[in-house]
């Protein structure tokens, strides 16, 4: 799995960008977190136009990922 880093924070805000390559980042980051938390500021039903805030720490720890 690639490992997510700081400079991966630029890609984030690249506009526009695909939901898919959107999607692949954002696990990325998450699976290579400490921890992780979400929260839904707004929903608008008629459009469809969503905002979230995703809060969380890497993991700083290199070893994990290395293989045997």
């Amino acid at each position: 799995m690639p490992k997510f880093n700081l400079q991966d924070f630029e890609c984030l805000e690249r506009w526009p960008t695909s939901p898919g390559n959107l999607r692949n980042k954002v696990s990325q980051m998450l699976l290579n977190s400490h921890n992780a938390n979400c929260k839904v500021e707004a929903v608008n039903r008629t459009t469809g136009e969503y905002r979230i805030v995703l809060q969380g720490t890497l993991d700083k720890d290199e070893s994990r990922w290395d293989t045997p």
